[in-house]
């Protein structure tokens, strides 16, 4: 056997065809864990001896060693970077992930993100020396509240649901102010919201009331206005919402909520499909986060630094939170860092240590100088135009929950068309990974069976999108065709197999153990 494990022949005997003594195939090394390379005995730096202290942990000083596994510099370097060609990215490919809109990041936002001022700048500066920084998130501001067409904007939440939580503590906040925060405890919340809807407003302390969708996968006022009552506090609606549909009844449920004395949160996860074209305030939209890395293109996922701006109508707009900037009468910019110092503005509170993600920033305003109104408007079309362009692509094959009809910026397809087939959305999901594409989003939104939601972004060629569907119809029709192996153990190609995801989300093992040693039978074997 090899160090991983596999089967090699005798020593100086000859490989099968498809066989290699290390397990790697060409360039695509076979990379071992990093406790399998390293050695736990030994370190790949020298450090010197730490001086003696006497420790304050207590009982949570550490009793054993770390068990860090020591490795020289290349071979540091080697493992990571061989993990990072074994990852998808939208650098490598098409990566049609529904309701996360994984765009194309241009090289010129990055290129601006590192001048020196902005990759430098230390949150911790005296506002003095930081005033370039501080009017580009004064000027950034002024343009995310011109595309939104709302009053004030809170930029320190980090992420969209960051965002979201912010929001509603304005909303809370603004409740408590007129004296209604113990009456109005209830929140509506469509039944095909993103699941951060629910879950933030329950952190905050309401209560939630869904309400259904419709056959036609939108939101019903005279749902809306059923549950409504004096107990309501705010309705969290995604527009356009997550089955890829603009709500058509958009204005009269802000109306109906308004009239009912509640606030309209709008879930800004989608507004890539609608700048330049619709302004949320315009449609009576009182506070609605803006994930930056899906409208303005920044960088997205990985667990790093995100950005999520909080936008409010005039009637929150009071509520935001400190820190914000104004400007002095010596015309120079500054935080306003505590609530005592707001003025006639009531802030809820302090959201964040810090104001928020500089780099962030930098990179979004770098991409609407660089598209301009226009660009920005042509941008939210294409991405509509791509999204169509597929899902026309797809529709004679794969079924669609809510009929042939134009979707915004992602197409919805279900299951249905897969029935005796004896191939699950699942088993297709996983054969696009052997054809080199990331699956789409599956099994969301909960309200469609087997829904598999693909949005291509405005970044697509049209060669790429032709390639694309191409690659979907062969799939689709050799599911049809009963070639069911393609699908049930695939991915064939990928560095690891079919896994048992399932079990390693119910039984996760976080800690490596080196295995025993093999016995010499075990070894002849």
């Amino acid at each position: 056997m090899n160090r991983e494990g596999r089967p090699t022949a005798p020593q100086g005997g000859a490989l099968s065809a498809h066989q290699t003594f290390t397990g790697a195939r060409a360039l695509q090394v076979e990379e071992p864990l990093i406790f399998e390379t390293g050695r736990l005995d030994v370190t790949g730096v020298d450090v010197a001896e730490p001086a003696k202290v006497t420790s304050r942990l207590g009982a949570f000083e550490r009793k054993g060693s770390m068990g860090l596994p020591g490795l020289s510099e290349p071979e540091a370097m080697r493992h990571y970077v061989r993990l990072s060609q074994k990852n998808y990215s939208i650098d490598a490919g098409l990566y049609p992930l529904g309701s996360c809109t994984m765009k194309h990041n241009p090289r010129f936002n990055e290129a601006m993100a590192r001048l020196p001022g902005f990759s430098d700048v230390h949150p911790l500066q005296p506002p003095s020396t930081v005033q370039g920084a501080l009017a580009l998130i004064d000027e950034l501001s002024h343009w995310l509240l011109e595309l939104t067409g709302m009053q004030a904007v809170a930029m320190s939440p980090k992420a969209g649901a960051h965002g979201e939580m912010c929001g509603m503590m304005a909303i809370r906040a603004a409740l408590e102010a007129r004296g209604e925060a113990q009456s109005r405890t209830v929140v509506i919340v469509p039944e095909s919201a993103h699941g951060t809807n629910p879950a933030t407003a329950a952190l905050i302390g309401f209560s939630v009331r869904a309400v259904p969708a419709r056959d036609d996968g939108t939101v019903s006022a005279e749902a809306v206005k059923a549950a409504l009552g004096p107990d309501v506090a705010a309705i969290m609606l995604t527009n356009p919402n997550t089955c890829g549909l603009f709500e058509p009844e958009v204005v009269e449920i802000a109306a109906a909520v308004h009239d009912a004395g509640a606030y309209f949160y709008c879930d800004g996860a989608n507004f890539n499909a609608i700048v330049g074209k619709v302004r949320p305030g315009d449609l009576g939209v009182d506070a609605m986060h803006i994930n930056l890395h899906k409208t303005f293109s920044t960088p997205h996922g990985g667990g790093g630094p995100g950005s999520g701006p909080v936008v409010l109508s005039q009637r929150l707009a009071p509520f935001a939170p400190v820190p914000f900037l104004q400007k002095n009468d010596d015309g120079a910019l500054a935080f306003v860092e505590h609530e005592n110092d707001a003025g006639e503005a009531q802030p809820f509170g302090r959201l964040c240590v810090f104001h928020g993600q500089m780099g962030m920033f930098v990179r979004a305003f770098a991409y609407m100088l660089s598209h301009g109104s226009d660009g920005l408007r042509e941008a939210s079309e294409d991405a509509v135009l791509n999204a169509n362009y597929v899902r026309v692509g797809l529709a004679d094959l794969m079924s669609q929950p809510f009929g042939d009809k134009p979707c915004m910026h992602e197409a919805l397809f279900d299951d249905e068309w897969l029935k005796g087939t004896g191939v699950t959305t699942l088993d297709f999901a996983k054969a696009m990974i052997d054809e080199g594409y990331h699956p789409m989003t599956i099994y969301f939104p909960l309200v469609v069976h087997g829904a598999m939601l693909i949005e291509p972004t405005e970044s697509e060629s049209r060669a790429a999108l032709d390639l694309f569907i191409a690659t979907m119809r062969d799939l689709a029709m050799a599911a049809k065709a009963g070639h069911v192996g393609r699908f049930t153990q695939a991915p064939h190609h990928a560095p690891r197999n079919r896994l048992d995801e399932t079990r390693a989300a119910r039984a996760p093992v976080l800690r490596w153990t080196k295995p025993a040693p093999a016995t010499r039978a075990q070894a002849a074997e």
